[in-house]
């Protein structure tokens, strides 16, 4: 092989792994491009299902994204901060009105969110259709109770909780979860009941802070 033949195959096989550095490149950005797009199309989606729901009528919202979870602690990140307007204690629901928690601590791009699951949340809750007073309390690993129930009021497997405005923790009417196992005593004035919460955290991966109620 001539010399000026082998510097033109070294010449050549740069150049192609150039064009190939150069399309790997184009191709990753290609890539962030789809999921960029798909990642608005699921947030539109979101939107669309809220306001169908009303729920821009009923109070001031902005869409965030979950970034990270920790059910040992009952908390999440979300991608909004106090650049967004996001302040400690607003409440935190899915686009079916239902409770998630609220804001625990902010940041200036992101904020830490405890779920109503969390040992140091407790707020005002009734029975649908029943207004059956009664106090949800979080128990830790996405476990609530409904407690401080009068024994004279009854309630049954299934009953749905929802908020009250007691406390002026959250706004009225927001779904907490179903009524499950329930604990009387015939010594106390008062009995409780087990909570299965409704946000499913698995599935979970956007939210809405409601900004003002």
């Amino acid at each position: 092989m001539k010399i000026s033949n082998f510097f033109e195959t070294i010449s050549e096989i740069k150049r192609l792994k150039s064009e190939n550095e150069k399309l790997k490149l184009k191709n990753q950005e290609l890539l962030s491009q789809v999921a960029n797009l798909s990642e608005v199309k699921r947030e539109n989606e979101i939107l669309r299902e809220a306001l169908n729901l009303g729920l821009e009528k009923e109070f001031k919202i902005s869409l965030a994204q979950i970034t990270s979870k920790d059910i040992s602690q009952d908390f999440i990140l979300i991608n909004k901060g106090s650049r967004d307007g996001i302040e400690e204690n607003m409440p935190v629901i899915t686009s079916q009105k239902i409770l998630v928690g609220k804001i625990y601590k902010v940041y200036k791009n992101y904020s830490g969110v405890m779920l109503l699951t969390n040992k140091e949340n407790s707020f005002g809750g009734k029975i649908v259709g029943k207004e059956t007073l009664g106090e949800v309390s979080g128990e830790g690993n996405l476990k609530i109770i409904f407690d401080l129930i009068p024994q004279e009021k009854e309630i049954s497997e299934g009953d749905v909780v929802e908020t009250t405005v007691l406390g002026r923790v959250f706004p009225e009417g927001l779904l907490v979860g179903k009524i499950g196992k329930i604990q009387k005593s015939d010594v106390q004035s008062y009995y409780q009941a087990e909570v299965s919460p409704f946000f499913d955290l698995d599935k979970l991966e956007t939210v809405f802070i409601i900004l003002d109620f």
